[in-house]
């Protein structure tokens, strides 16, 4: 399915396939129907999987179809999430989303750690509000914004909410807001406390969960090397030119490290770029993008951005730094060796790590012959 197919608004189609996406996600094309709907919805999908745009779209849908109204300090929709880096995020799709349309929409996160004065000042006109739920009820103590216009509640992550310790504040903020109101949460897993939120929260939900589904590794070959941390480099560009690559997902362990390796591998004349969370979407997009058509050798991403990236006939995977869980390494190795075709997923193991990595392929009931990086020159 396109995103032709889901009726959503011909300038919003336009802006989804300026941006370069042309199919939803599985939790995309079930929960946007629903929502522009209007209906409740309970939505269990995991990270990665494309939840955001599974509400963002919907929402500016919507309130592109809504008659203007007199700015005020009253927003039309909330978003919850559990942190700042998530609010900032969310901000950002929907600013990316929504800032060529005609009709003008503004959206802003608040959060907590920074001065409350300059998130006070600028509430006003805000039509849709990303907030930790802390910072929220500051500004709602201090009249700086009212709640009682509020028509759509979002729940995003609420799983991790609820794990932050957050769940007497998001129930002093749902005893704010209109009874009569659309109400959406999104969660990666479904628990027990999970549900009793959810029965407050919720009138007769629409439930969709997304099943995990296991990754497919027999397609694929793996292989390592054992190389100290101060070698890593090095053999990477040397693997890229002898294998004569042109086309590799490199994983690390920190935006930190995926910036310096992509900055190292473009100062030594291999087109490299880093995809993570502090990226902004814009840049991530752009990316993506380019390395998807070809027009990038080599992307280094971090574990969780990497869970966005599906690429059919990808042939190569590094793992630049080991993933801390076998099921990580697996979802690594799994964006290779797909729709039939064989790949390649490369391994870097200090000797520290033997163990660890042993337990990795243990787990995966598979097996490498180890190369000494000693016994190569470069």
């Amino acid at each position: 399915m396109s995103f032709n197919k889901l009726n959503l608004h011909d300038s919003l189609l336009d802006r989804i396939t300026a941006l370069g996406y042309s199919t939803p996600t599985a939790i995309q094309e079930q929960a946007i129907p629903v929502a522009m709907e209007g209906k409740d919805l309970l939505g269990i999908a995991k990270t990665g999987s494309g939840k955001t745009a599974s509400f963002v779209l919907p929402i500016i849908h919507r309130l592109l179809a809504d008659k203007p109204v007199q700015k005020s300090r009253q927003p039309k929709v909330l978003v919850l999430v559990p942190t700042r880096e998530l609010a900032m995020q969310v901000n950002e799709v929907f600013r990316q989303f929504s800032e060529t349309l005609s009709s003008s929409l503004k959206s802003m996160a608040v959060f907590g750690g920074v001065s409350i004065n300059p998130q006070m000042k600028a509430m006003y006109g805000v039509d849709i509000l990303i907030a930790t739920p802390g910072r929220l009820l500051d500004l709602q103590r201090s009249n700086a914004i009212g709640l009682s216009k509020v028509q759509i509640l979002v729940l995003d992550e609420a799983d991790k909410m609820l794990n932050l310790g957050f769940e007497k504040e998001m129930e002093e903020i749902i005893k704010l807001l209109p009874t009569q109101r659309q109400s959406m949460l999104f969660s990666a897993t479904l628990s027990d406390r999970l549900s009793g939120i959810r029965k407050v929260l919720l009138s007769d939900p629409v439930v969709i969960e997304i099943e995990n589904k296991e990754e497919d590794v027999t397609q694929i070959n793996l292989s390592g090397y054992f190389v100290g941390d101060d070698r890593k480099g090095p053999l990477l560009r040397y693997l890229i030119r002898e294998k004569n690559i042109k086309q590799v997902l490199v994983f690390t362990s920190s935006r930190q490290k995926a910036d310096k390796v992509a900055s190292k591998l473009s100062k030594n004349g291999i087109e490299a770029l880093s995809i993570h969370g502090k990226k902004s979407q814009s840049e991530r997009v752009t990316a993506l993008e380019k390395f998807k058509t070809g027009n990038l050798q080599a992307l280094v991403a971090t574990d969780l951005i990497s869970r966005g990236i599906d690429i059919d006939q990808l042939p190569y995977v590094v793992n630049y730094e080991l993933p801390r869980s076998p099921k990580d390494f697996v979802h690594r190795v799994g964006r290779t060796g797909r729709a039939e075709h064989s790949g390649l997923a490369i391994t870097f193991v200090t000797k520290e790590e033997t163990h660890h990595f042993k337990v990795i392929l243990k787990k995966m009931k598979r097996y490498i012959d180890m190369i000494d990086s000693q016994t190569l020159e470069f």
